[in-house]
């Protein structure tokens, strides 16, 4: 049978439920949220005269949800319009409506007997064929099914999200001894494909995999951190990004989940180990504490952390009174911050001879057997352990990668010294010699099976650029960026650049690309693997320019990123721009001039030019401007001046987009870019798209004039600038650039309706960006964002 996902339901409308939904609105599918009846009526809906019968009393618990998803930070929702592809109903009218869904997700409380109630409901309207999942955290999916019709049995299964469902990557699979085979790969493929997520495949044990390693190494650090002395903030500042975890280290990250949730999590490994195992699972005397005191965490804004007049303070767990964070400072920690690569840093840290290395290994050493121990029985092998940990709590390395960062034969020499067990899975490993449970072989990646090494499972859209350029090499690098050949007859040019800001080196490396496809290529792809795609120009270099008052050479530097840009538009083989994350200022320029730009769900594109006291320099006006132009239907009349009136809006406040979807709402992208909601087939989507635009016969856009709104577009666009200025929302300088950017955008002093050439628009952009270059006001706003990270408002 060939499965389609067109229109789904969720069943449970809270914090997870309504989260699934809102990634499901946010790649177009149609969604039917349902919840329970209320059994009472509140003191309001009693005097406007409801009752319980009234549908708007009635559908209300997920309506309520609905409005929460728009004010949720961070937003579940990728534009606030896909709310409209949520329907809110009611478990008890509105189940008939599951005939008409291709997937019914379960997401409601954990508790088999009401799951299953509701199954036998469920069992009862849907149509054969439709596949049934529940998310739950832990509960037995093969208990779950239990009496249910074969038709229902054969298509149901346990399909795990994280939350937010919108940005954590991973959902764990987990089938029944019943689900069929085809249904398991159809999910697997849906999810990765169209979810855009990391799919594992997890056996049906308590927790699963993430939370069942993840509960475990969190609840060893709490006895550690006990047992040692250490205090919370001393901990935290340990396991966070020092070691490749998440920022939220251990006690932030637990304020975030909840203790209360934590403590479900927990209890259900609890209920169903034994022994030494069953021990680690019972949370400590002054959690249990914490949570009957009602001290949950983020929720309750108190938990491990509180915030008292501005100061982040610490839970003494003795005490239970809060003061000042503290954290550990030790020789291992300087040592480690000179490291190069989180695996020799990782390797300092836990081998340290001081208080550092005392907890990290004690943490570490436990949670690494753990995760062997439980090899076959929670996944069938240690690349759904290590994916799981990665994409589900955001871990740089699971643990098979942790080992071998710090050496597998050296860590379980130390264990059996500590008089610890090295689990049998590590021993096969060391009895054949082997070094590590990975190795690289001609660029491709091979895993320990316990017997020997596996390659690596890959999906073909899934492109590693560090594997590929050492199997395949480069066409041609500088210190900015490389040419790579990605085959097919599409190059790709990737930026590697300090946080990928472009300066002249990666200008040069544009240029030669693009000539070098025009002469042996099909296409170009422009894009990386880098934390963020580019968070704009060399602001460094044009500060030290400026400061130097060397305004040739920048007039210099900008024309040859104005040129490069113009290069990129007028190249006669396409080119696709494939951002991602940070996609700001120069990074926007970028994009902007690309025949097609290939983003994913999570591109934040914006001209935040004027947070550094400037106007975009390398088009991006133009840029914008023309890409509202192009982007109108045929046959529109064209109000130049509401359009001129949106691109001042969008540059002078310098708005960045939260999402691919709001960037397309910000006419950075229009209809016909694309949006890659896997952001791992992201460069294969861009690769297949520059092939297809070749393929029908691509032709480089003329050069046209452009028509601009003149001097008196250049008034319209002041007004509200100075009304804001006089109202005291805008400084003297924020003023100064808002009359710059009104001028460039405008057209300079021309009568409306004027067509003037892009060079002429470039040069009066250039113009305007070397003189406040010049100011001492801007060049003090460039110093704020270098040093402190954020503009400055002067």
């Amino acid at each position: 049978m060939a499965y389609q996902i067109k229109k789904a339901a969720v069943l449970g409308s809270g914090v997870m439920g309504s989260g699934i939904a809102a990634h499901l609105a946010n790649i177009g599918i149609p969604v039917l949220l349902l919840d329970i009846v209320p059994k009472e009526l509140t003191d309001e809906e009693t005097a406007k005269g409801l009752t319980l019968e009234d549908s708007q009393v009635r559908n209300k618990v997920a309506k309520s949800a609905l409005q929460k998803l728009l004010k949720q930070k961070p937003a579940p929702l990728t534009t606030k319009n896909n709310l409209s592809l949520i329907k809110a109903g009611n478990l008890e009218d509105d189940l008939d409506q599951l005939k008409d869904v291709d997937w019914i997700v379960e997401v409601i409380v954990e508790n088999l007997e009401i799951k299953k109630e509701l199954y036998e409901k469920v069992d009862a309207v849907r149509k054969p064929g439709t596949i049934i999942s529940s998310n739950t955290s832990g509960i037995s999916i093969e208990a779950m099914k239990d009496g249910r019709s074969e038709d229902f049995q054969k298509h149901f299964l346990g399909t795990h999200f994280f939350n937010p469902p919108r940005y954590l990557k991973l959902l764990e699979v987990i089938p029944a001894s019943s689900t069929a085979p085809e249904v398991v790969d159809f999910m697997v493929q849906f999810g990765e494909n169209t979810l855009g997520k990391g799919v594992v495949i997890a056996k049906d044990t308590p927790n699963f995999i993430a939370n069942r390693i993840g509960t475990y190494g969190l609840l060893v650090t709490l006895r550690e951190m006990e047992e040692r002395g250490f205090s919370i903030g001393e901990v935290d500042s340990v396991t966070g990004t020092l070691i490749g975890r998440p920022k939220s280290a251990t006690f932030r990250t637990l304020d975030v989940v909840g203790l209360d949730t934590f403590m479900h999590v927990a209890k259900n490994v609890y209920d169903q180990t034994e022994g030494e195992e069953q021990k680690v699972f019972e949370l400590p005397a002054f959690m249990k504490k914490m949570i009957e005191n009602g001290w949950l965490g983020a929720k309750t804004k108190q938990g491990f952390y509180v915030k008292k007049d501005r100061e982040i303070q610490e839970l003494d767990p003795e005490t239970f009174e809060y003061s000042k964070a503290k954290k550990l400072k030790t020789p291992s920690i300087e040592m480690a911050k000179q490291q190069k690569g989180l695996a020799n840093r990782v390797k300092t840290l836990v081998y340290a001879k001081d208080r550092t290395g005392e907890i990290l290994w004690n943490i570490m050493a436990p949670t690494l057997r753990y995760s062997a121990e439980l090899h076959g029985e929670i996944a069938d092998d240690i690349v759904a352990i290590d994916n799981a940990m990665k994409w589900g709590f955001g871990w740089q390395q699971g643990p098979f990668e942790i080992w071998d960062a710090i050496g597998v034969s050296k860590s379980a020499q130390k264990m059996k010294e500590d008089g610890a067990e090295v689990p049998a899975f590590v021993q096969r490993l060391l009895d054949q010699n082997y070094e590590s449970f990975y190795k690289e072989e001609d660029g491709e990646l091979y895993f320990f099976d316990g017997e020997g090494y596996k390659p690596v499972p890959v999906n073909e859209k899934v492109i590693d650029l560090k594997r590929y350029k050492k199997k395949h090499g480069v066409i041609k690098k500088n210190t900015g960026a490389s040419l790579i050949d990605l085959g097919d007859g599409i190059a790709l040019l990737e930026f590697h650049s300090q946080s990928n800001a472009i300066g002249l080196d990666i200008m040069q490396m544009i240029n030669f690309a693009v000539d070098e496809v025009e002469k042996n290529y099909k296409g170009l792809v422009i894009g990386n693997q880098g934390r963020n795609f580019c968070v704009g120009a060399n602001l460094g270099l044009i500060l030290m320019e400026a400061q130097d008052d060397n305004i040739f050479e920048l007039d210099f530097v900008v024309r040859t990123f104005q040129n490069a840009m113009m290069k990129i538009k007028y190249s006669t083989k396409p080119v696709v721009a494939a951002p991602f994350g940070m996609t700001l200022g120069g990074g926007a320029e970028v994009c902007l001039p690309a025949a097609h730009i290939q983003a994913t769900t999570e591109t934040y594109m914006g001209l935040v030019e004027p947070g550094v006291g400037l106007i975009p320099g390398g088009g991006g006006n133009v840029g914008l401007y023309s890409k509202h132009l192009k982007g109108l239907p045929n046959g529109v009349e064209v109000d130049y001046q509401n359009i001129a009136n949106k691109v001042f809006e969008t540059i002078a406040m310098a708005k960045v987009s939260t999402s691919a979807d709001e960037a397309r709402d910000n006419n950075f992208l229009n209809f016909a870019d694309g949006i890659s909601v896997n952001a791992d087939h992201q460069l294969h989507d861009a690769k297949q798209v520059a092939l297809s635009l070749f393929e029908n016969g691509y032709k480089a856009p003329k050069r046209e004039k452009i028509p601009v709104t003149g001097e008196s577009g250049y008034a319209t666009l002041l007004l509200g600038a100075e009304a804001m200025f006089l109202s005291g929302y805008i400084s003297e300088h924020d003023l100064k650039i808002a009359k710059k950017l009104a001028f460039v955008l405008a057209g300079g002093k021309v009568p409306f309706g004027t067509l003037v050439d892009e060079q002429y628009l470039l040069d009066l952009e250039r113009e305007a960006f070397l003189s406040l270059v010049a100011e001492p006001k801007s060049q003090q706003r460039m110093q704020h964002m270098l040093i402190k990270g954020k503009p400055l408002r002067n």
